[in-house]
C-alpha cells in the first residue's frame, strides 16, 4: 500500500506522523533527516513486506537518479537512530540484493492530528469564506471579496486576534465541523455566512459562533442594494467587535472603491498576483483596468505596485521601469489611504529594496500600528530583518506570521527556510524547503545552499539543476545586487552557500 499523506503509525516507543513529517520517541521529537523519514514511512507503510531498493529510492529521492550507496548510508543511520527493537533484534531487516523489510509490529493510529494551537490571550476569530448562494458562479468573487474585506476590517481592531485570509480559504467548499476548524486554526470564534447578489439586491446572512460552547453569539440578515455593500461590511464588523469586546470603537475609516466593477477586478486580481508570471500578467491587466475605472481606489494601486515589484524581483522582468513604477504606485496608494496597513507595508517593502531603510522601518511600524494582525507584513518584515543580520528577530516575525496564517502561501516557507539557513540551522531549512507547498518554487536555491552546507553536494547539485530550469537567467551577483542586504556577514554566508551548491556566479 502507498503511505497516505497524514497517516500515523506506532511501533515500540515510536510514533511516525508522515503528514507532519515527525517521529516521536516516548512523545519526544527525534531529530531525523528528511530522507530517513521518507524511507521509514515507505517501510512502515508495508510492514512485513519486502520493499525493493528501487521503491525505497523512489520514495526518498523522487525523480532523481542517485547511487545505491546513498540508500545504504540512510538505512544505517536510521537503524542507529531507532536503536534495538523491542525483542533486541533490528527494526529493519536487510534482504540481500533485493531490498529491506520492516519487522516491527505496527499499530495504525487514525489520521494525523495536528496539535491544537494554543488560544491567544485576546478574543480570536476566523472569518470562513462566505457561501455564494446566487445561481451565478460569476458571483463567487463577490462572496470572496466580502469575506476578505471583513477579515481586513476585523484585523484592524487591536483587541482581536484575526486569522489571515489564505488560511480561512483553505476551508472553501468543505463541509466541516466548526469545532474542528477552530481547533486547527487556534481560534475561539468563527464568523460564517452566505451572500446572494441579484440584479438590484444583495442579501447577506452572517452569524458569529463560539466554537468552544457551540453557541451562536449573534446572527443577522441584511437585504440591501449592491451600492450599500460596504456599509453592510462596516455594520457586521461593528456588531462582532461589540459582541467580542463589549464596546464599539471603530478604527479610522478605510478608502472604499466608488466603482463596483473596479472592486470586482481587484478581488479577482489579488488571488492571481503571486502564482506565476502568467497569472501576474492577468492580474496586471485587471488592476490597470480597475485604476482607470476608479482613479482614487488605493487598494488597486497597492496591488499594482506589488505586481511591478514581483516582475523585476521574481519574474525576471526588466528592472526599469518596473522598479520606479512600483514605488510611485505604492506612494500613491498611501497618499490616497493613509489608514490602510496594507498600503504601508507594501511601501515599506519597496523602500527596503531602495535601501531607504529608515523610511522602510517607519512604514512597517505604521502598518503594525494600524493592523497588528497583518500576517503578510510580518512575513515580509522577517525577510528584511534577516538580510539586516537580525536573524533571531526574523525568525520571531515569521513564526508570528505562521500563527496568524497557519495555511499560508508558499512564499512563507521560502522566508522561513531562508531565515533557518541564515541561523545556520541547515537541517531545519532542508525540512522546510522540501515541503510540498514550496518545493517547486524559487526557494530551491536556498534548499541547494542548505544541502551544500551539510556536505550533501550531490543533492545540492540536483536541486540547482532543477532551479535553473525555471530560472535560467539567475546569477548570484544579480541576486546580491537586488536583495536589500545591510549586513556583510549575512550576505557572505548566503553567497558561500550558493557557491558551494554550484549556482552560477
Amino acid at each position: 500500500m502507498r503511505l497516505m499523506q497524514g497517516e500515523r503509525f506506532a511501533f515500540g516507543p515510536f510514533v511516525l506522523d508522515s503528514g507532519a513529517g515527525t517521529l516521536l520517541r516516548n512523545d519526544v521529537p527525534v531529530a531525523v533527516g528528511y530522507r530517513a523519514l521518507k524511507l521509514l514511512a515507505a517501510l512502515v507503510g508495508r510492514p512485513g513486506e519486502i520493499v525493493a531498493k528501487a521503491d525505497l529510492m523512489d520514495a526518498a529521492w523522487p525523480g532523481t537518479a542517485v547511487e545505491e550507496g546513498n540508500l545504504t548510508v540512510q538505512i544505517a543511520q536510521l537503524r542507529k537512530l531507532l536503536g534495538p527493537a523491542v525483542d533486541g533484534g533490528e527494526w529493519i531487516a536487510t534482504v540481500p540484493r533485493v531490498g529491506y523489510r520492516f519487522t516491527g509490529v505496527i499499530e495504525q493510529l487514525g489520521g494525523a492530528k495536528r496539535r491544537p494551537l494554543p488560544l491567544p490571550g485576546k478574543p480570536s476569530i476566523a472569518v470562513l469564506p462566505f457561501v455564494n448562494f446566487s445561481n451565478d458562479p460569476e458571483q463567487d468573487s463577490f462572496a470572496d471579496g466580502l469575506t476578505e474585506d471583513l477579515i481586513t476590517d476585523l484585523s484592524r481592531i487591536s483587541g482581536l486576534f484575526v486569522i489571515a485570509r489564505n488560511s480561512t480559504f483553505a476551508y472553501k467548499g468543505k463541509a466541516m465541523d466548526v469545532r474542528a476548524i477552530a481547533e486547527e486554526l487556534g481560534v475561539r470564534y468563527l464568523l460564517e455566512g452566505s451572500a446572494r447578489r441579484a440584479a438590484e439586491r444583495v442579501r447577506i446572512n452572517a452569524q458569529l459562533v463560539d466554537a468552544v460552547s457551540g453557541e451562536h453569539l449573534w446572527a443577522e440578515r441584511f437585504d440591501r442594494s449592491p451600492e450599500d455593500i460596504f456599509a453592510v461590511q462596516d455594520e457586521v464588523t461593528a456588531k462582532i467587535v461589540e459582541a467580542l469586546l463589549g464596546r464599539l470603537r471603530a478604527p479610522p475609516p478605510r478608502n472604499r472603491p466608488k466603482n463596483l466593477e473596479a472592486y470586482d477586478l481587484c478581488v479577482r486580481a489579488r488571488k492571481l498576483i503571486d502564482d506565476s508570471p502568467q497569472t501576474a500578467r492577468e492580474a496586471h491587466l485587471m488592476l490597470t483596468r480597475a485604476v482607470s475605472l476608479d482613479p482614487e481606489y488605493a487598494e488597486a494601486y497597492r496591488w499594482l505596485a506589488m505586481n511591478h515589484w514581483m516582475g523585476w524581483v521574481h519574474w525576471g522582468e526588466p528592472i526599469e521601469p518596473n522598479r520606479r513604477l512600483a514605488l510611485e504606485l505604492a506612494r500613491k496608494a498611501v497618499a490616497i489611504d493613509p489608514n490602510d496597513a496594507g498600503c504601508h507595508w507594501v511601501l515599506a517593502n519597496l523602500l527596503a529594496y531602495e535601501r531607504s531603510f529608515a523610511e522602510a522601518d517607519a512604514e512597517f511600524a505604521k502598518a503594525f500600528q494600524l493592523d497588528p494582525n497583518e500576517a503578510d507584513a510580518w512575513a515580509t518584515l522577517s525577510d528584511i530583518a534577516v538580510l539586516a543580520g537580525r536573524v533571531e528577530e526574523g525568525l520571531e516575525h515569521i513564526r508570528k506570521a505562521f500563527r496568524l496564517n497557519p495555511f499560508p502561501a508558499s512564499w512563507y516557507y521560502l522566508t522561513l527556510g531562508a531565515a533557518q539557513y541564515a541561523a545556520r540551522d541547515y537541517d531545519a531549512a532542508v525540512e522546510t524547503l522540501r515541503r510540498d507547498e514550496t518545493y517547486r518554487t524559487s526557494s530551491r536555491r536556498f534548499l541547494a545552499a542548505s544541502l551544500a552546507q551539510l556536505g550533501r553536494l550531490d543533492e545540492a547539485r540536483a536541486e540547482v539543476e532543477m532551479f535553473l530550469v525555471s530560472n535560467p537567467h539567475f546569477t548570484t551577483r544579480h541576486w546580491v545586487a537586488t536583495e536589500p542586504f545591510r549586513d556583510a556577514a549575512t550576505l557572505e554566508h548566503f553567497v558561500d552557500g550558493f557557491r558551494k551548491a554550484g549556482l552560477p556566479e
